[in-house]
C-alpha cells in the first residue's frame, strides 16, 4: 500500500439549534456549536472529526473559537505532510508542541481514525482493539429545571422505549429545591428507570455530605461530580460516606487525573470523555486505569453531534465492563443533521454500525447551511 500523507487539516465551527434550552449548572444552552475537522489525505480518503465543548469558556479552557484558531495556526500546519496512517506519531508530534488543547486533539484524532478505518475497510472500533457489543445503553438529561415537565418528559421517553436511564443537571438553585425536584421525579417514575444527578461543581462539602445522603436514601443510583475538582480530600471523604457512589466528571482532565483520582480513593465510578482526553484511543488509557484500580465506567459526553458521538461510542464498544452505561445522547438533543445519515437510537440503545471509519459521511448542504461565516 502506497503511503498515504495528510494533505490538509480545515477546521468548520458549526451552529445548530437545539430543541429546548438546556440548563446546566454553570451556563444555559439555547444552541450547541460544534467544530467539525476534516482531515484531506494524498490518497483522496477524507476523514472527519468533531471537537465540542459546552458552554464555551463557562466549562473549560478551550472554546470553539480557540479550537479553531489552535488548529490553524499551530496544530495543522505541524500535521501536514505526515504519515496518514501512523496515528501515534501524528499525535505524540501534536502533545510535543501543544501543551493541553485536548478537544481539538480529540477531534484530530477521530478524524485520522476514521480516514485509516476507510483505508483498511474496518469500523474505528476494530482500530481500536475490537468490540465486543453493537449498541450502548443511553441515558436521557433531563434539564428543564421544571419538576413538572421533566417528569413528563421522562414518562414519553419510557414509553416510546428510547430511555430509561435519566441524568438531572441540579446545583444553580438552592439546595432544598433542588432535592425536592429531584425526589419527586424519582418518586414518580418508581423501579421503571434509574434516576442520577449531576451538580458540576456547585456544592461545598458540608452542601455534599448531607445532600448525597438524602438523595441516596431516596433511591438516587449516581452523583456526578458534586464538589470541586480541586478539593480532592473533600472527594475522598465524600466517596467514603455517600450512600450513593460518587462519579468523577471534571476532575478527569487528562489520563494522568484519572491515575492520581484512582491512586487517593477520590471516587467509585469514571466519566470518560473522548475530548477530555485527548480522543478515543486517549480516553481508553483512562478506562485501563479505572479497570486496574476496580472503579466502574460511565460512557460520558460534551454534548457532541453525530460525529462526536460516534467517535466516542466507537471506543466504548470495546470495553470489556461500561457498568453505568452511557450519555451519547447529543445527536437527540439537536433539530438538524450535517450527516447523510442520522444515528440509529432505538430500545433504549445506541446501535453503532460496522460500517468502515466512524460509519458517516457529511451531508455539505446542511453543514455549509450552519456553518459560521
Amino acid at each position: 500500500m502506497t503511503q498515504a500523507l495528510i494533505e490538509r487539516v480545515q477546521a468548520v465551527i458549526v451552529d445548530l439549534p437545539t430543541i429546548r434550552p438546556h440548563k446546566l449548572a454553570m451556563h444555559t444552552m439555547q444552541r450547541q456549536t460544534l467544530v467539525i475537522l476534516r482531515i484531506t489525505c494524498s490518497d483522496g480518503v477524507e476523514g472527519i472529526g468533531e471537537a465540542t465543548t459546552i458552554g464555551g469558556l463557562a466549562y473549560g479552557n478551550e472554546s470553539p473559537e480557540s479550537m479553531k484558531t489552535n488548529i490553524d495556526i499551530h496544530l495543522a500546519p505541524a500535521l501536514v505532510g505526515m504519515d496518514a496512517g501512523n496515528i501515534n506519531a501524528a499525535m505524540l508530534k501534536l502533545d510535543k508542541i501543544a501543551k493541553g488543547n485536548t478537544f481539538a486533539k480529540s477531534g484530530i484524532e477521530s478524524a485520522l481514525l476514521d480516514a485509516q478505518g476507510k483505508r483498511l475497510g474496518l469500523p474505528v472500533s476494530e482500530l481500536l482493539g475490537g468490540r465486543v457489543r453493537d449498541s450502548l445503553e443511553v441515558a436521557w438529561t433531563l434539564a428543564s429545571g421544571n419538576t413538572a415537565q421533566d417528569i413528563a418528559e421522562a414518562e414519553q421517553m419510557l414509553e416510546i422505549r428510547r430511555h430509561r436511564v435519566f441524568k438531572l443537571k441540579i446545583g444553580a438553585n438552592p439546595l432544598e429545591q433542588d432535592l425536592r425536584h429531584v425526589i419527586a421525579i424519582k418518586r414518580a417514575l418508581g423501579d421503571r428507570a434509574s434516576v442520577r444527578v449531576d451538580v458540576n461543581q456547585y456544592w461545598d462539602e458540608s452542601q455534599a455530605l448531607y445532600a448525597c445522603r438524602v438523595l441516596g436514601e431516596n433511591g438516587v443510583d449516581l452523583i456526578e461530580q458534586p464538589i470541586a475538582r480541586t478539593n480532592r480530600g473533600g472527594q475522598v471523604r465524600l466517596n467514603q460516606r455517600s450512600p450513593a457512589p460518587i462519579m468523577a466528571d471534571e476532575s478527569i482532565e487528562s489520563v494522568e487525573d484519572a491515575f492520581s483520582l484512582a491512586a487517593d480513593g477520590a471516587a467509585s465510578i469514571f466519566a470518560l470523555k473522548i475530548a477530555k482526553n485527548g480522543g478515543p484511543r486517549a480516553v481508553l488509557r483512562t478506562a485501563h486505569i479505572a479497570q486496574a484500580a476496580g472503579i466502574a465506567l460511565y460512557g460520558g459526553t460534551m454534548l457532541e453531534g453525530s460525529v462526536g458521538t460516534l467517535a466516542s461510542a466507537h471506543a466504548f464498544l470495546t470495553l470489556n465492563q461500561l457498568t453505568w452505561g452511557t450519555e451519547l445522547f447529543g445527536p437527540l438533543l439537536l433539530t438538524e443533521e450535517i450527516v447523510t445519515q442520522a444515528p440509529e437510537y432505538r430500545d433504549f440503545q445506541l446501535h453503532v454500525p460496522r460500517t468502515p471509519g466512524l460509519g458517516l459521511r457529511l451531508d455539505e448542504q446542511q453543514l455549509a447551511r450552519f456553518a459560521r461565516r
